[in-house]
Formats: C-alpha cells, sequence, structure tokens
C-alpha cells in the first residue's frame, strides 16, 4: 500500500486542484453574465441630454446631442461581419452648446473611405463611450493615411482637438453620407469562462487517468 500512497496523494490533490480552478471559472462566468445584464440593461435605458461633464465612470450611458460635424475624421482599422473589412469612422463633434466632442459615427467599407463628407448637421442618439482596445502590441497610427487600429479616447481627442468623450452612434437624424451605425453591443465584450472551466475539468480527467494508469503501472510490476 505505501507503494500506492504517494500517486494517490498526488493524483487526489492534483484532480481537487483542477477541478477546483473549473469550479471557479463558473463562479466567474455567473458574475460575467450578471455584469453583462447590467451593461445590457444600461445600454438600453432612456437617452438623456450630454452631461455638463462626462466620465468614465458614465460608460454606456445612453445621451442625445445635436450639433455639427466638423469634416475631421479618424478611420479605425475595423470589420463587420456581412460588410467585410472597412473602417469605423470617428468625428470630430461640435455640439450645439459649443463643446467639442467624439463622435463614433460607425462604419464604412474600405471602398468608401476617402469619399467625402463634409461638415453635417445631425440629431443623434447614442452611447457614451471609453473602449479599452489598445495594449502594447497595438501599432501606431498611420497618421499619413489616416488608419487608426484602436480606438483610445484621449488619443484621438489630442488628434481632432476634442474633449475626451465619445458618443457611439445608434440612431441619426441627417445626412449619414454612407456611415452605417454600429450601436454599443455586449456581444463585443469576451466571456470566456465557461470554456475554461471545461477546460481546467478535461486537464482534471486527464489527471485522473494517468493517475489510475500509474497505480496499476506499480500493481503489474507486484507480480
Amino acid at each position: 500500500m505505501r507503494r500506492y500512497l504517494f500517486p494517490l496523494i498526488l493524483g487526489v490533490l492534483g484532480c481537487a486542484a483542477l477541478i477546483a480552478l473549473g469550479l471557479w471559472q463558473l463562479q466567474r462566468m455567473e458574475w460575467k453574465q450578471a455584469m453583462l445584464a447590467q451593461i445590457q440593461s444600461r445600454i438600453e435605458g432612456p437617452a438623456v441630454p450630454l452631461p455638463e461633464t462626462p466620465d468614465p465612470s458614465m460608460k454606456y450611458m445612453p445621451v442625445t446631442v445635436s450639433g455639427m460635424t466638423t469634416g475631421q475624421e479618424i478611420d479605425v482599422l475595423s470589420g463587420m461581419k456581412d460588410l467585410g473589412g472597412g473602417y469605423q469612422v470617428i468625428s470630430s463633434f461640435v455640439t450645439d452648446d459649443g463643446r467639442r466632442i467624439l463622435l463614433d459615427r460607425g462604419f464604412v467599407d474600405q471602398d468608401h473611405k476617402r469619399d467625402p463628407r463634409p461638415a453635417t448637421r445631425l440629431q443623434v442618439t447614442g452611447n457614451l463611450h471609453w473602449p479599452d482596445e489598445t495594449s502594447g502590441a497595438t501599432p501606431a497610427p498611420n497618421l499619413d493615411q489616416n488608419i487608426w487600429f484602436a480606438r483610445d479616447v484621449p488619443a484621438m481627442a489630442a488628434a481632432l482637438d476634442t474633449d475626451p468623450v465619445l458618443v457611439v452612434v445608434a440612431a441619426a437624424v441627417g445626412d449619414a453620407q454612407g456611415v452605417t451605425p454600429v450601436p454599443v453591443a455586449i456581444q463585443g465584450i469576451p466571456n470566456n469562462h465557461l470554456s475554461y472551466a471545461v477546460q481546467w475539468f478535461m486537464i482534471a480527467a486527464v489527471w485522473a487517468g494517468m493517475t489510475v494508469a500509474l497505480i496499476w503501472r506499480i500493481r503489474q510490476r507486484q507480480f
């Protein structure tokens, strides 16, 4: 029995740790689902006029705003399932009360990147957003071609001389100029905890199988 004791203890402790990790991922999944439901509820809430001093604590807040685009824009490399590759059009926008903000007007495909989009008046319903899309691996913007690789609100605001406030258009009254709105949605927020949990449980099953095989080999050597 002493020959079996060490591999048995190792197998039990290993399986227990791996199963615990899987259960923790299931708990994280429940937490994430509750958070996503809360975000969805906030996205779909009643729209209010743009607050005087928006800040990231107001992320996803539905707002209404009216004013003029300036003709200045940033094109962020993007893509849509049905339309293929293209760009997210981020425009400089002057509100009726004189504030300069960023307006994520939506998507254009590659063939329409260079279409003229002069200043135009819009009445917008959308959501405040501070997307977290940049990382150490994000390339620097190609300023010569006006191609950015992620939405970075402070950097875009500096480039277009606006406040660091981004409104993502859900619907707009006025000349869309060929831009298709892409409203804020929870589908872009990753929730992979179930797959992580399954992976941990599968590793636990493999660990248990290896433990049984090791004990069987030890038993075979005794005969």
